[in-house]
């Protein structure tokens, strides 16, 4: 029997020779491998240098081609006369839609942030934008909605046949009562290019959802972007405007008053609109009645010649006084107006020192709103008050 220190002596022999041997296979393992990459490096370096060679010989054809072009382009020019280029166009498609109390373009303000509880929800369109994009605009207090002017009269002739529709470059400015300013000195939303811009304030932001309030939004209103307001830069101090545009109250009316008639006629009709409403209550959705009537949203003409009827009226005898309780006669004794919010047609008068008396309230017919409405925003809107 061996000794067990001669065992071991063989064993570390053994262990030893197994090494190197091993080390020898590795070694000629990487030589192959080393050998291998460089045959592909130089495959590869043959094959790139023939891709560039290939592009600069189509870079060399191309530059051929658009000089020859060119020059049989002047040779044609020169026997025809000159006509000018077509300008670029960039086609936009909406984002989504805007869904607001505002049923009508009557009645929408003229300007944003100026009647606070106007609200509207904009719906952006899933297959187009992820929910993912509005993350972290809950963050701001306010934001900007870039938008088509999508009840301009005039937009299949502006798209269609560009030819033949002529910008009117002076367009008539409420403030001015009908004086007339160069149209891109003004909001006006018959433009070159029919597309507005709003600012609101963010109130609550759910899926691909986003609620907004001070909103000067019809419904139905195509959304283009929504960018952040950033008062740093937004916002700027000492910013000048024309003196017609600082007369403070130009188009504010005296007295808002809601007729005993009108107030049981809004309790009927809400009980029909306020599932799919944005307003909590109809005592709140009364106060943004009285927010909107505080300025007079009538059009120039409107304002001009409805009380020249009213007086002729009146001087042939054809019109007693009119009362709160006398609604009925409203339409024969003078004119009735009409503001469509929410599904709902309220309408009133206004007397010659522009005071409202608010008359009925009426469902619209076929008004369907599918949308977000206040009670689907309640719990997202937590501790804040709309």
């Amino acid at each position: 029997m061996a000794p067990p220190r001669s065992l071991a002596g063989a064993a570390i022999a053994a262990t030893a020779a197994a090494i190197v041997l091993s080390c020898l296979f590795y070694r000629r393992k990487c030589a192959r491998l080393a050998a291998r990459v460089r045959e592909v490096e130089a495959s590869l370096a043959v094959a790139a240098e023939k891709v560039a060679a290939e592009r600069r010989g189509r870079v060399r054809a191309q530059q051929s081609l658009r000089r020859a072009l060119s020059q049989q382009e002047s040779r044609s020019d020169e026997a025809r006369p000159a006509k000018a280029a077509a300008p670029a166009s960039y086609p936009l498609a909406p984002i989504g839609t805007v869904q607001s109390c505002f049923s009508t373009r009557n009645g929408t303000p003229r300007q944003p942030l100026v009647v606070t509880l106007a609200r509207a929800t904009v719906a952006l369109d899933p297959a187009r934008v992820p929910a993912a994009a509005l993350e972290g605009l809950a963050s701001y207090s306010h934001c900007w909605i870039l938008y088509v002017f999508h009840l301009n009269t005039d937009l299949d002739k502006l798209w269609k046949d560009p030819a033949r529709s002529k910008l009117k470059a002076k367009v008539r400015v409420p403030r001015l009562k009908g004086g007339k300013m160069g149209v891109l000195a003004t909001r006006s939303p018959h433009r070159p290019n029919p597309i507005g811009l709003s600012v609101a304030k963010v109130e609550a932001v759910d899926g691909h959802a986003l609620l907004l309030s001070g909103v000067d939004l019809v419904d139905g209103t195509p959304v283009l972007d929504i960018k952040p307001y950033l008062p740093y830069s937004d916002s700027v101090k000492g910013a000048a405007v024309p003196n017609w545009l600082e007369v403070d109250g130009a188009l504010a009316v005296e007295s808002v008053h809601f007729s005993e008639h009108f107030m049981s006629a809004l309790s009927t009709c809400w009980t029909h609109v306020q599932q799919q409403s944005l307003y909590a209550s109809a005592d709140e959705f009364q106060d943004l009645i009285k927010q909107v009537l505080s300025w007079d949203i009538r059009s120039i003409s409107q304002r001009t010649r409805p009380h020249q009827v009213s007086m002729e009226a009146d001087a042939n005898g054809h019109c007693g006084e009119d009362t709160e309780d006398d609604h009925r006669d409203a339409g024969r004794c003078g004119v009735v107006y009409h503001l469509h919010l929410e599904g709902i047609d309220v309408s009133y008068r206004i007397d010659q020192g522009s005071n409202i008396v608010v008359k009925d309230a009426t469902l619209l017919p076929d008004v369907v709103q599918k949308r977000h409405g206040y009670l689907a925003w309640r719990d997202k809107l937590g501790s804040s008050v709309l």
